[in-house]
This record gives structure tokens, C-alpha cells and sequence, in this order.
């Protein structure tokens, strides 16, 4: 029998006569991804001997042993010395096995009145945590680059879409604003999520707690909960902060692939709106006029794989009888890829957005291309000339047609021609896209002077988050 087969064996007590199988360890073990746990495991257990030793359940002179064996190791695992051992299974044995190898009998005391389950669930919840509070303020970074855009771009006229056919001239700060509005509602379910999360499984045990005297309120204040979790069994077997993250996620990253797909349209030579920096774009290796947005069409393809990791925990946690199983384990590498995707892409976003290049002129040309000051002339009959607006809507509709059969815009349309199609129509009631948009004065609606007020508005919403 190997030392480390033997370390392995002796963590199960005197129940097991030999080390698991070659298939078993290897099917078994999650070191190879949850050693990124381990400042959250050290951190834990730091609070954990801290709080044995104030309830006399461990001697002083045993958490100090423990509080400088632990220090050590983080040294190690900071430098990236210390050597993660597969046969341990995990990160939280394996730092166990090398602390009671680093100071003795004391680490042998420090898993007194705490199981992995729930050390396990601390540490991830830790990690979540964490990792929730960077993506606000990955979030918050981008509706800051958001809201400067669109404060610059307040008049810059483009066509609005629906059906992704011209609807109506609008801003392209308006149209920014838009994603402002998507990315602080993520933030504000990064941060419903985390007022959730916030109650600390330490101390719950394997499922029913322990019979030492620990307080729980201890080791929760110390490690920055709200609380302790209620439940035991709850507690060790709870999983839905990780849903919650990585449904906040999937929400956020389809808004980032939302905005990447316009970009990517938008920098198309049919388009011509945008044009997107050379340090987020790409050549081709036969075609050398290409200028390919690959950073944006990543963003787009990467909100794929936090989608997928969604629906891969919810898969797996939804025939678990409580309350601790090994498909439990299953849980940690879909969260951690996707807390690694979701910041490489607001972090991308962001740039891409901050570097973009816009062209006006493109963007005012295509807005009046589809008859898109319709609306307009339907609502200067209703506005000046009392129409009902169903049957001024009929008469636009009819302009249209007109200017249809004559290949010429609406504003090309003569007073003869307009009063053929209803009698109250005359020239003046004829927009360009510039006066279209300025009408738009309603709350939230296109006009410059709202767009200015809402990107100020949007920077307020975002100073009050910091308070």
C-alpha cells in the first residue's frame, strides 16, 4: 500500500480495509477543478478553529497550531508550491492531510463539530458570493460606458427596428440606453441573488448538526454572512445560490449577446453604422479586405455555455432526495466556467463599446430609408387637424403607397398628391428624421434633450449603487 493510499484509506477511519480502485479515484476525485476553493477553505477554516477554541472545544494552544499551519499553507497555495494529491479526492483533504502533516495532533482536531458537506457548501457559497460582487461591478463598468456613449451620441439619428425592418427614426443613444436598462436589471438580480445566498451552512454538519456546543453565529459573523442557515438539512443540500448566479448569468449574457449580434450587424458593409477597433477585430487568412468582429461573435457564441451550464444543474439537482449527494459535486465546474465566461465578456463588451467608431451620416441616411416618418404624418393629422387616429393612420398608409408607386420618399410627395389621399394633408405635415425624433418628448422616449436627461439619470442610478 502506497503512503498516499494509505493517507486516503485512514481519512475513513478503521471501516475500509484498502484504497479505492484506480477507476474509482479517478471518477471520484475533484481536486483537478475544486483547488480553485482554496482560499475560500482556508478562510473557513480559520473561523472554524477560531470559534472551537472560544467554546472550549479545542485548546487555545491547538488554534494557534492550526491558525499558523494554515497561514503557511496559504503561502503555499498562493505560490503555487503546495501539491495537490488526486488519491485525497478533494481540496478540502488535501489541505487536512497536509496541515496535520505540517503540525500534527492539532490538524487531526480541526474537523471537530463540521463535516465536508458543510464545509463544502461554505466554501462554495464564498466563492459565489464573490464572484456575484464582481459581476455588479463588471456590470456597473459597462452601463458607465453605456451611458457615456449614448450622452455623446444623444442626436446622432438611426433607424429604429421592429421585425428587424425600419420602424421609426431614433437616436443611437436612446438605442444604447436600451442596454442600460437590461444590464441594471442584471445587476439588480446579482445583487436579490446575494441577499439570498447569505446565510452561512457552517456548522450543519454531514445533515443534522453536532452535538458540540459551536456557535454558528460566530463563525458566520466571521466570514461576512447575514446569518446562519436555519436548517441543517438544508443547509448541506441547498444549491440554489449556484442556480441563482448562473440564471443571473444566462439572463445577462443573452443581453451581452443581444448587443453583440447589432454590433455585429451594425459593422457589416451593408449597415455601415459602426466600425469596430482593430484590437477587437480580426483578418482572414485568404480574403484580405475582411475586418471580421470576432470579439463580438464570442460574446454572442460564449452565451451558449452559460446557458447550458444552467440547465445542467438544474438537470442534475432535480431527482436528489435530501440532502447531501455525490452528484453534488457536479455543480462546481459549470460555475466556474461561467463565472469566467460571463466576466471575460462584460470585460469585452465594455472595450468594444468604449473603442467603437460611428458613422452619423450612414446611420441618418438609413433612418428615413422605409418610409419611417409614417407615424409622424399620421399623428400631425390627429395633433393638428383632429383626425381619430385609426383613420388617420388609414390616410398615412395610403401616402405611403403613394410614394411607393412613385419611387419617391414621403417627403417627396407633392400638396396635390397629399390631398388626392385626404383632403387635411399638406406639406408641413411632412417630418424629415431629424424633426421625427425631436418630437419624441414623451418619458423615455427618443428625443436629444430626453436621451441627455436619461444618461445623466442612468449615471445618478449608478452613483446611488455605491452608496
Amino acid at each position: 500500500m502506497t503512503k498516499e493510499t494509505k493517507a486516503a484509506r485512514d481519512l475513513w477511519g478503521g471501516h475500509f480495509a484498502s484504497g479505492p480502485a484506480p477507476l474509482m479515484e479517478k471518477i471520484n476525485a475533484s481536486i483537478g477543478f475544486d483547488k480553485r476553493l482554496w482560499p475560500q477553505d482556508v478562510r473557513g477554516s480559520k473561523a472554524h478553529a477560531r470559534m472551537l477554541a472560544a467554546r472550549g472545544i479545542i485548546s487555545a494552544a491547538d488554534r494557534d497550531a492550526i491558525l499558523e499551519g494554515l497561514a503557511a499553507l496559504e503561502a503555499e497555495l498562493a505560490a503555487g508550491s503546495f501539491v495537490f494529491d488526486a488519491q485525497l479526492e478533494d481540496i478540502h483533504l488535501n489541505i487536512e492531510a497536509r496541515l496535520t502533516e505540517r503540525i500534527g495532533e492539532p490538524g487531526r482536531r480541526l474537523h471537530t463539530g463540521r463535516s465536508r458537506n458543510d464545509q463544502v457548501a461554505t466554501d462554495f457559497k464564498l466563492f459565489v458570493r464573490d464572484a456575484m460582487d464582481r459581476a455588479v461591478v463588471l456590470l456597473k463598468g459597462l452601463v458607465a460606458v453605456l451611458a457615456d456613449r449614448a450622452e455623446a451620441e444623444a442626436a446622432t439619428v438611426m433607424p429604429g427596428f421592429t421585425h428587424l425592418q425600419a420602424a421609426q427614426p431614433v437616436t443611437f443613444g436612446h438605442h444604447l440606453l436600451a442596454y442600460g436598462e437590461m444590464f441594471m436589471r442584471d445587476v439588480s438580480r446579482f445583487a436579490d441573488a446575494r441577499l439570498r445566498l447569505n446565510e452561512c451552512p457552517l456548522g450543519a454538519a454531514a445533515l443534522a448538526g453536532t452535538s458540540f456546543p459551536i456557535d454558528r453565529a460566530e463563525t458566520a459573523a466571521a466570514l461576512g454572512f447575514a446569518r446562519p442557515a436555519a436548517n441543517s438539512i438544508d443547509a448541506v443540500s441547498d444549491r440554489d445560490f449556484a442556480l441563482d448566479y448562473l440564471a443571473s448569468a444566462a439572463i445577462a449574457a443573452v443581453h451581452l449577446s443581444r448587443l453583440a449580434e447589432e454590433l455585429v450587424l451594425w459593422s457589416t458593409p451593408q449597415f455601415g453604422f459602426v466600425r469596430m477597433a482593430e484590437a477587437f477585430t480580426s483578418g482572414s487568412s485568404i480574403m484580405p479586405q475582411k475586418r471580421n468582429p470576432d470579439a463580438a461573435e464570442l460574446v454572442r457564441g460564449k452565451s451558449g455555455r452559460i446557458i447550458g451550464h444552467l440547465q445542467a444543474l438544474l438537470v442534475t439537482l432535480k431527482g436528489l432526495p435530501l440532502a447531501y449527494s455525490k452528484d453534488m459535486q457536479e455543480d462546481k465546474e459549470g460555475v466556474f466556467d461561467a463565472v469566467d465566461t460571463l466576466e471575460l465578456c462584460l470585460e469585452a463588451s465594455a472595450a468594444m463599446l468604449a473603442t467603437l467608431t460611428v458613422d452619423p451620416a450612414r446611420m441618418r441616411a438609413a433612418a428615413g430609408i422605409g418610409y419611417t416618418t409614417a407615424t409622424d404624418l399620421a399623428d400631425w393629422l390627429v395633433r393638428v387637424k383632429g383626425a381619430a387616429f385609426r383613420d388617420a393612420h388609414g390616410s398615412a398608409a395610403r401616402a405611403v403607397k403613394a410614394a411607393e408607386e412613385r419611387a419617391c420618399g414621403l417627403h417627396e410627395l407633392d400638396a396635390e398628391t397629399l390631398r388626392a389621399i385626404d383632403p387635411r394633408l399638406e406639406p408641413a405635415a411632412l417630418l424629415d428624421v431629424d424633426a421625427s425624433v425631436a418630437s419624441r418628448t414623451s418619458l423615455g422616449g427618443t428625443a436629444p434633450d430626453r436621451v441627455r436627461e436619461a444618461a445623466l439619470a442612468l449615471r445618478a442610478r449608478l452613483g446611488e449603487l455605491e452608496q
